[in-house]
């Protein structure tokens, strides 16, 4: 029995409450039915990521029987009942058809979020620089051009979709420099190979206490693509409406700020998880909603741009 549109805003929430509480903040701060589809577009995305990775909204790991392709293939599955508006027995799930019925998401968007989840399932690693932004903009960027679709942006904006991306980089590129140890170990990492080289720090050896300081820099690099990002998306943000330019400036704020943690620590951005504190994130919201007044100051969309790392697939 499918599930009726309460009752996926209801889980829809508890998801978000569960899985983030920077985006739960920052979602609050929306009309009402702008941050029902924001919550509705998170719980897709959070089940997703969590059947991709074994996990409860991002925590513990629950252990499983399926091999990563088999993960992947469970994902795709579901979303593509979802995307034929069939109930899919899941309401993270049929979240995403109960969206791609009220705003413009277009299967295309939401493929390129599944390319993430293949790229993760084939145990990819970025050897460039822009192989790193691709995983960004699969991961992240993608699901920022379907937020702007939940905000109404229409299909065929194309600079203020590139600019949607472009804050989805931007936090990517922020949990990457902040998670280095945690995904070291679980063997990953999402810097480039290349970048590593250039800083004489051997494969797998990433987090050994004799190439932290070495590993500085490289991370540097990364926070000021950041910084590059996310200007870029402020940009596109002045072109909603009021209260989504707030609760989108808070959101860049409040994920920018672990981005500034991890860069203000250098050496000492792993001794404990680079976080934003509450009192933090207040500062940050209050300062959005006077800078969401304000004219944003000109930025250049970044290079790789949205359409330039779609095409490399």
């Amino acid at each position: 029995m499918p599930f009726n549109r309460a009752a996926l805003v209801a889980e829809a929430r508890e998801s978000i409450r569960l899985g983030s509480k920077s985006f739960a903040a920052a979602s609050r701060l929306f009309d009402r039915e702008t941050r029902e589809r924001v919550w509705l577009l998170y719980a897709w995305c959070r089940a997703c990521d969590d059947i991709a990775d074994e996990q409860d909204h991002g925590g513990a790991s629950i252990p499983g029987k399926l091999d990563p392709e088999s993960r992947l293939a469970t994902i795709r599955t579901l979303t593509e009942l979802a995307m034929a508006g069939e109930a899919t027995g899941s309401p993270a799930f049929d979240a995403l058809g109960q969206l791609m019925r009220e705003t413009p998401i277009t299967p295309a968007m939401v493929e390129d979020v599944l390319a993430g989840f293949a790229l993760d399932a084939a145990d990819w690693r970025p050897r460039s620089e822009t192989d790193m932004l691709r995983y960004c903009y699969h991961v992240a960027g993608a699901v920022g051009v379907m937020m702007a679709a939940v905000m109404g942006v229409p299909a065929d904006d194309e600079d203020t979709l590139d600019r949607a991306c472009d804050l989805g980089i931007a936090f990517q590129l922020a949990n990457i420099v902040r998670d280095v140890w945690e995904d070291d170990a679980n063997g990953r990492c999402y810097l480039p190979v290349e970048w590593l080289v250039e800083a004489d720090i051997p494969p797998g050896e990433i987090t050994k206490p004799h190439y932290r300081y070495a590993l500085v820099p490289q991370v540097a690099r990364a926070c000021a693509m950041a910084r590059e990002y996310e200007a870029s998306a402020r940009v596109g943000a002045a072109r909603l409406a009021f209260r989504q330019r707030w609760a989108v400036l808070s959101a860049a704020g409040i994920y920018g700020g672990i981005a500034r943690e991890v860069e203000r620590l250098g050496a000492h951005a792993w001794d404990h998880r680079a976080r934003v504190s509450m009192l933090q994130k207040l500062r940050l919201i209050a300062g959005a909603f006077f800078e969401a007044k304000r004219e944003p100051a000109p930025a250049p969309i970044p290079r790789p741009s949205r359409r330039e790392l779609a095409a490399r697939n």
